[in-house]
């Protein structure tokens, strides 16, 4: 049985995620969110989809991304 590194909890039922050689064990998916998803630059919140890219910073939405100076971001039209 392996321990999740997000909530602590033992479960015989975990799963190992490995992201740039970098792996983490965990018990659930919303788990491995909190502790793998990207960051928000501009209003922190967890990025759970494709976000936004504009000058190697990641946002949640064109909006974040017009709000901290990149007006050149749009959703898809």
């Amino acid at each position: 049985m392996a321990v999740c590194e997000t909530c602590g909890n033992t479960y015989d039922n975990a799963f190992t995620l490995t992201r740039g050689g970098e792996s983490h064990t965990f018990d659930s998916f919303e788990c491995a969110a909190h502790r793998m998803a990207p960051r928000c630059a501009h209003c922190g919140c967890m990025i759970l989809g494709h976000g936004v890219e504009s000058e190697n910073s990641t946002y949640c939405c064109s909006h974040c991304a017009r709000e901290a100076g990149h007006p050149q971001a749009r959703d898809q039209v």
